[in-house]
Parts: structure tokens; C-alpha cells; sequence
């Protein structure tokens, strides 16, 4: 399964780099975040492994995030076409899924983030609900970005809005 979501953040790219890098605010924009840990490496580099646990009502879901490309290393300079990559790779028990963001500059103090998403399932019955459930992990994922647009905008912490 892919799909593709994309927000425009009124803040400049270098800001919203530096905003997502940073693990300590991960809690505020990352709706039911319980833990992101570095199992090993530093957080966010490339080849670091981080133990992730997120809560969607009662159920947990843990997986290992690996982070596969960053590029540029400091994310809050510019490559030569003007475009931040960073990409990693979650599995979890039966999921495989990858996300490849981009962000650019959309005009003055105004970022463009785009996250390309792929998720593989390993059991037969999650392959075949897949398709009919794309719509509900595409607006999962397009949540994320709105809710962390609203922190790096105007400040607003999830956890302050019942997130």
C-alpha cells in the first residue's frame, strides 16, 4: 500500500527541520507518542535504531525505526536542489512500512512537506484489508503533519488538546 500527503507549514524550512529533528518535541506534535528511545546511534542520524511505542486508545504498538537517509546530515542547511530529505524505514510485528519526507520552500517563510508512505503486511487477512483501509492510514498520517504544523505555527502541544 502507498499513498502520498503533503501540508504547507507557515514557517521557513530550516525552522521546520530543525522543529522535526528534535526529539524532545516529539511528544508535542506526534499524537500518542509513549516512547521514542535510540537503541543505538544518536536520534535521528542515519543508521540509528530507535524502540518506538504509540497508543491509539487502548491498544499499543511497538516497532523499531531505523532512520535510512538524511540528507543533508544537518537538516537545517540546503542541498543543491534546495530539498531536505529524510527517510526511514518502521517494522513491527507483521508491518513493514518506509516514509520518505521531503521538504522545500514554498515561498517566503513557508515550508512544503511532502511524505511519500509504503507499508507491507505479513499476514494474509492485513493484505487483504489493506486496500479498503489506505483512506484511514492516509488521514492518520496527514493528522501528524496538522497537528505538527499547529505546534510549529502557533505553539499547540497535543497533549494539551486531549492528543
Amino acid at each position: 500500500m502507498r499513498y502520498t500527503v503533503s501540508i504547507e507549514i507557515a514557517r521557513p524550512r530550516a525552522r521546520v527541520a530543525a522543529l522535526l529533528a528534535d526529539p524532545v518535541h516529539l511528544p508535542a506534535w506526534l499524537r500518542g507518542l509513549v516512547l521514542h528511545e535510540p537503541l543505538d546511534g544518536p536520534h535521528g542520524q542515519v543508521g540509528t535504531r530507535s524502540r518506538v511505542v504509540l497508543r491509539t486508545g487502548r491498544q499499543e504498538m511497538e516497532a523499531v525505526e531505523t532512520i535510512t537517509r538524511r540528507e543533508p546530515a544537518d537538516l537545517c542547511l540546503t542541498t543543491e536542489d534546495g530539498v531536505v530529505r529524510f527517510e526511514r524505514e518502521i517494522v513491527a510485528d507483521g508491518m513493514w512500512s518506509a516514509a520518505r519526507e521531503r521538504l522545500t520552500e514554498a515561498g517566503p517563510d513557508r515550508t512544503l512537506w511532502v511524505s511519500e508512505n509504503e507499508y507491507r503486511f505479513g499476514s494474509a487477512p492485513m493484505r487483504w484489508l489493506a486496500p479498503v483501509m489506505r483512506g484511514a492510514f492516509r488521514r492518520q498520517s496527514l493528522l501528524h503533519m496538522q497537528d505538527f504544523a499547529a505546534f510549529a505555527e502557533r505553539g499547540t502541544d497535543v497533549r494539551d488538546t486531549g492528543g
